[in-house]
């Protein structure tokens, strides 16, 4: 049988298809900007006919009626990185979070700790020679669709086909569903007074020729208002947004300098408008790779003057951060700030920087604490940070002890705080902290 007559034959209706999930099975769904909605709804739409189906996925764009408290006996959702659909879930113990580095995600599929029943993509249609494309999130998704016992793919015209290694034949893919359907837009973040200091501070800290990983939210696009006076700044990250685009067409972004994939920006998944979807369609500047090769701490090493950008929730006195819990509740997730702060830092002439904002619940909280709160996990140790910046300025870290440590983060904590910040420090530890300006 030719691929299109397996096309053609298994080419049904979202109900058709998702019949064919039974109750128990795990399935994983594309990522963020790449779930195939059609499918889920649709499988939403069964739920009166399944019970403790797991669904597997990283971050969610999605409403994820999932996680509703109506369908608990139907669903329950393992999320390797939380979002507003499901931390309420996970609360109330409808959902799991199950902690992986990013790049170790695909192994879950592999080694025996999550195998996959199915797996649910979104994909462009065919080409010529019978190949779908992933489009905007390949990341763990291209490796869950070649683990899964059973795939279906919701197949659209509108999704972008992106360079690079995502693609699966179509005789890999068990049930085709074809629609019209249109990605999740992601729309710029509003940058505020905050985010345009802090982005300021972190723009000062890139040189030309410099290659970047920049995550998402208002301060990665802080940052990319202030480089257009750079040159020949290339991308390994694992993902970009609308803000990339603008400075590739403003002549910023050429990958010149790069060191593995010259001239090409490296990306695992992507987040942005309908308008940055079509520019990354057949563009021959972006290559998509799985996430255990973009985000592997080596990989990201070889690339000379690595930069990466990160965000946290708090940063304590000894510059452990918590990014991806609140307390003890989780918030997020760690996605690629471990394998990118470790691949920094092993870069030759490569910088880390963990930048937020220095108070939290409108100014009246500290994010510069003395120590993390009770249940809230270390995201990235004290041993892997390099630079912390707020919008009081730089504190560089690597190679400062305590003491320094102390004074630097406090130096740029929010100023109404910083004298109790000192005293809790020294009530703490019994020793002062160096240099710290009050």
């Amino acid at each position: 049988m030719s691929w299109k007559e397996h096309y053609a034959s298994r080419s049904v209706s979202a109900a058709e298809a998702v019949a064919h999930i039974q109750s128990g099975w795990r399935l994983a769904t594309g990522h963020a900007t790449g779930s195939p909605e059609t499918l889920v709804n649709a499988l939403v739409d069964r739920a009166a006919s399944l019970r403790n189906v797991e669904i597997v996925h990283m971050v969610a764009m999605s409403k994820g009626k999932y996680c509703d408290p109506e369908y608990q006996d139907a669903f329950r959702h393992v999320a390797i990185f939380a979002g507003g659909i499901s931390r309420q879930a996970i609360r109330d113990g409808r959902a799991e979070m199950v902690p992986r580095f990013f790049s170790e995600i695909p192994s879950l599929f592999t080694d025996g700790s999550l195998p996959l029943d199915a797996a649910l993509i979104m994909v462009s249609p065919p080409d010529k020679h019978g190949f779908v494309n992933l489009g905007v999130s390949v990341d763990y998704t291209l490796e869950a669709a070649r683990s899964a016992k059973c795939v279906i793919a919701e197949v659209s015209p509108r999704v972008p086909r992106i360079p690079g290694i995502g693609s699966l034949h179509a005789s890999e893919i068990d049930w085709f569903v074809n629609t019209d359907a249109t990605l999740i837009e992601l729309q710029p973040p509003k940058i505020g007074d905050i985010e345009q200091r802090i982005g300021g501070h972190v723009a000062s800290l890139v040189r030309d020729g410099d290659c970047l990983q920049l995550g998402i939210g208002a301060i990665p696009d802080a940052v990319l208002t202030f480089l257009p006076d750079k040159k020949d700044l290339g991308i390994h990250s694992e993902m970009i947004s609308d803000g990339v685009m603008h400075l590739v067409e403003q002549g910023v972004v050429t990958g010149r300098k790069k060191t593995i994939h010259p001239g090409k920006i490296i990306i695992t998944f992507a987040m942005g408008t309908e308008t940055f979807y079509q520019w990354l369609d057949e563009n021959q500047h972006v290559e998509m790779h799985p996430v255990d090769y973009v985000n592997d701490p080596f990989v990201v090493a070889r690339n000379d003057n690595l930069v990466s950008v990160n965000s946290a929730i708090s940063v304590d006195v000894l510059g452990q951060v918590a990014a991806d819990m609140m307390g003890p509740q989780q918030f997020s997730g760690v996605g690629g700030q471990v394998d990118f702060v470790r691949g920094a830092v092993r870069s030759k002439g490569g910088r880390s920087i963990i930048a937020m904002p220095s108070t939290a619940a409108k100014g009246t909280v500290s994010r510069i604490c003395v120590a993390l709160e009770r249940g809230q996990c270390v995201t990235t140790s004290r041993y892997d940070v390099d630079y912390v910046v707020t919008e009081h300025g730089i504190a560089h870290l690597r190679g400062k002890n305590a003491r320094q440590r102390a004074g630097l983060l406090i130096n740029i904590a929010e100023p109404q705080f910083r004298e109790q910040l000192l005293r809790e420090t020294v009530e703490l530890f019994g020793w002062q902290p160096e240099g710290v300006n009050l």
